[in-house]
């Protein structure tokens, strides 16, 4: 099982970005993402940023793929996911259907992103004709979909992408054109300051009760809890999950990067450092406690 560190979902100072990335060329990992999937007013770092760090990686031995934002709401984010697709030296993770579409027609073979809406065996299919060649299974598609969209595969004949599922961190819920950030801060969405570079791992959000709910991050929200399938390593071999995937976070984030490379090289599961995801399981996504 190969091990990929997901796009960074958060939005950190240019040098703390760059010393990351930096740090994780000596991880032991196989799949790097690069590039910002939640807002395009991040400008921290340009596309030509992006490939020098894929290019330090790359030679690193890492395989890279520039990831693609989940949003696209103007002409100049278009342009930008264009250049993005047109680059011609690495893998496309394409978020949403415009990245599809000009992966297609470009010729470029694509990663799909959690954010791409996948719940069968033909819109797998479909997309696959299209140039797919790894799926990353959305967050709340557990073992039982997963299991029947592979099994309808096999009985139409056709061969599964390879199949990624996100291991360790905050799930990504949703998108939307507000600012939740920009919202929470009582500030305009088109001057919100850049705020959420305050927020190395999110916002924060509780509710009434005071008790710890979501992340805010710009316009994404996220799960509270660091989800963690490091203890269903044999389920999800048993299942053909070919590839893990860690998300990057402020603290800590070799040592987890470590730990999943430790449990994947043993036969015994890893005891669980973080949270129960409820949605691998068909439950709800949190505050599910193991049985």
């Amino acid at each position: 099982m190969k091990l990929s560190l997901g796009p960074l979902q958060y939005f950190w100072p240019r040098q703390q970005t760059l010393d990351f990335y930096r740090d994780v060329a000596a991880w032991p990992l196989d799949i790097v993402y690069l590039g910002e999937t939640v807002c395009s007013k991040r400008r921290e770092l340009r596309l030509q940023d992006w490939l020098m760090l894929a290019d330090e990686l790359a030679e690193a031995g890492k395989q890279v793929v520039l990831s693609t934002l989940a949003l696209i709401e103007a002409e100049s984010e278009l342009g930008a996911l264009r250049r993005q697709v047109q680059q011609g030296r690495y893998l496309i993770e394409a978020n949403d259907l415009s990245a599809v579409q000009l992966c297609r027609e470009n010729g470029v073979a694509f990663v799909a992103g959690p954010s791409l809406n996948i719940y069968n065996h033909r819109a797998l299919a479909m997309l696959m004709q299209d140039g797919l060649m790894r799926w990353t299974a959305g967050v709340e598609q557990g073992r039982q979909l997963i299991g029947e969209l592979r099994d309808a595969m096999r009985a139409q004949g056709e061969p599964m992408p390879e199949l990624e599922v996100i291991g360790w961190g905050r799930l990504p819920l949703s998108f939307s054109a507000r600012c939740f950030t920009a919202r929470a801060l009582d500030l305009p969405k088109d001057q919100c300051g850049f705020r959420c570079i305050e927020h190395p791992d999110g916002l924060p959000l509780a509710t009434r009760e005071g008790r710890s709910f979501l992340r805010i991050n710009g316009i994404q929200i996220q799960g509270e809890e660091i989800t963690d399938l490091g203890p269903e390593l044999p389920e999800l071999r048993a299942l053909g999950v070919d590839v893990l995937r860690i998300y990057p976070q402020a603290q800590d984030g070799r040592a987890i990067v470590e730990h999943f490379d430790l449990a994947r090289r043993c036969v015994e599961p890893p005891p669980r450092r973080g949270a129960r995801n409820g949605y691998w399981h068909g439950g709800p996504g949190m505050g599910v406690e193991a049985p």
